[in-house]
This record gives structure tokens, sequence and C-alpha cells, in this order.
């Protein structure tokens, strides 16, 4: 009963639509003014529609990713206090609906997944060693680790809490149903990508990619009635990204261990994971968290907060 968790705070649709603009203004404004004024400071305004490969480099690209990561502070910040203040909700609630945050579920998750996602990119560079060229530099990988570490986690949260956690509940609790929070928060997950530097580069057939990794994560997200999961696995995965291999064309241009210097194209690669290997993580968690009752898990309804606070207070056979 994870969407059922915003029942513990206040839910009225008006203070979902204010809170969603809210943490927008947090995000995009608010935590964007940092950057802003380090660009102009340092090439004018002109530096303001430069490519994030550009800002990288006028910037230096540690700073860059530093700058660029705090948006995501001020954003969960914005979000975590509407929350408590606006819905009066409590952080648990809006993380699981288990009696408490299952740590070790985030850290299976992360581990997991950062372990596949290493030995991907080891294959390929094993496999197209033209494609990469070493890039370590010890002392500017040192600083990148040291901002990765502490602020690639809270961007990755931010976003799981506020579509799979915040958008997805106050969506559920207003339409009755898990399908169709499941299909916008994954769909508008995906489409928030449409600016990254990787679809002007490869075309819009690259938002399957992130489309079908929203539809990864929120069924995740529902199937095992909380966030730790999705929580783990994003944090691994732009974690592992960040510092192992980049590119001039990608969202994180980063003093990384290697660099992509192949000429991109839109290939099978792109479907592997959403077709392939996400089913098969599923499967695995399916297997080790017994997830059972898939339909009605992903389809079925919402209840009432009177069919919920009876579930709650041990009474079911009220509902």
């Amino acid at each position: 009963m994870y969407i059922e968790q915003g029942y513990k705070g206040l839910h009225e649709g008006w203070r979902y639509v204010v809170g969603v603009i809210a943490v927008f203004f947090g995000w995009q404004f608010i935590g964007g003014i940092p950057l802003v004024i380090a660009l102009i400071s340092k090439s004018g305004l002109d530096s303001l529609v430069t490519t994030p490969s550009g800002m990288s480099e006028l910037l230096g690209a540690n700073v860059f990713l530093f700058l660029m990561l705090l948006a995501f502070v001020f954003g969960i910040l914005f979000l975590f206090i509407f929350v408590k203040y606006v819905h009066k909700q409590s952080f648990k609630s809006l993380t699981t609906s288990r009696e408490k945050i299952d740590w070790k579920r985030i850290i299976f998750a992360f581990s997991l997944w950062s372990i596949v996602s290493i030995l991907f990119i080891l294959l390929d560079i094993y496999l197209s060693p033209d494609d990469y060229v070493l890039n370590f530099k010890f002392e500017k990988f040192l600083i990148l680790a040291a901002i990765a570490i502490a602020l690639i986690p809270i961007q990755t949260s931010m976003e799981e809490y506020f579509m799979r956690g915040y958008v997805m509940q106050g969506l559920g609790i207003a339409v009755k149903n898990k399908w169709i929070p499941l299909i916008v928060t994954s769909s508008v997950f995906g489409l928030l990508h449409i600016f990254n530097p990787e679809v002007q580069k490869l075309g819009y057939g690259i938002l399957v990619f992130y489309i079908g990794t929203g539809f990864f994560l929120g069924i995740m997200t529902l199937m095992d009635e909380g966030l730790e999961l999705a929580l783990g696995f994003h944090a691994a995965n732009n974690l592992t990204a960040a510092l192992l291999v980049t590119a001039d064309w990608t969202a994180f241009t980063t003093d990384s261990i290697y660099r992509d210097v192949s000429d991109p194209v839109l290939g099978w690669d792109v479907l592997v994971p959403v077709f392939i290997v996400f089913p098969i993580l599923l499967f695995i968690f399916s297997k080790k968290y017994k997830w059972t009752d898939w339909k009605g898990r992903l389809f079925g309804k919402v209840m009432s907060k009177e069919e919920f606070l009876a579930v709650e207070n041990g009474n079911p056979s009220e509902v």
C-alpha cells in the first residue's frame, strides 16, 4: 500500500499542484542561481546558451558538476520542507509502506547494479578499445569522487522522491488506481531528459531508454511497496557512469577514468537494457523479495482513505 501512504498526510489536490510548482522553483530556479552566476562571471551572458560540455570546459569539469548537482540539493530541500509542513507527512511514509526504511534493500540494489554496470562498461572497453582513451588524472579524479559520492545520491534521490514518491502518491490518490500514476510518472521522467545533450546527439529514439528506465523504476516501486530499491539502483547507475566513463556529448562530462571518443550512434545498446536487462533484474528482485499479485499491485485500485485506515487499524472486514 505504498501509494496509500499519502493518506498519512494532508492530501488535497491543490497541495500537490502547489508542491510540484514549489519543487520545480527550488530545483530549477533557486538551485540554478550559483551555476548562472559562475557562468556569467566567467564569460558573460553568452555562456548561458553554451552546451553542457562547453560549460564544463569553461568552468572546469569538477566545478561544473558540483554546481549542476547543487541544484538538486535545493530541489530535495524544497520537497522535504513542503511535504513536512504543508502535507504534514513523514519522511518514512514518503519512502516506504514498511514499518521502517529498509536500508538493506537500498544497499542490495546499489551493489547489484554497480557490479552489473561496471562489468558492462569494462566489457565494452575490452571489445572496442579504440572507442576509449584513458582519462585518469589522480588529483582531479579524487575531487570528482568526493563530489560524486556526496552529491549524486542526492540528485538521484531527489528524482525518485519527487517522481515515484510525491507525484505517484498524489496522482494515485486523485485517480484511485495504480496504472495511471505508473504510466504518467514513467513517461514524464523519461521526457524530462529531452533536454539532455544525449538526445541532441542521438535523436529522440534515446527517449525509449529513459522512458523504459522510468517504467522499470516505477514497476519496482509499486511491486516492492517502497522506494528503497529504486533509490539504490538509480544512485548506482549515475555514480558508476560519472566515475568510470564520460563523453563530450553526455549530461555528465566529468574527469572520469575513461573517456568515450567514439562517434555515437543509436543502436541495439539502447534496447538491451530496457527489454532484456531490466526484466531480468525485476525477476531477481521478485524472487528475492517474494513479490506476488503483479496485476493487483500494478493495475489495481487505490483504497479510499476510510478503507486504508480500516486496514491500518487492523479491521480489514470494514474494507
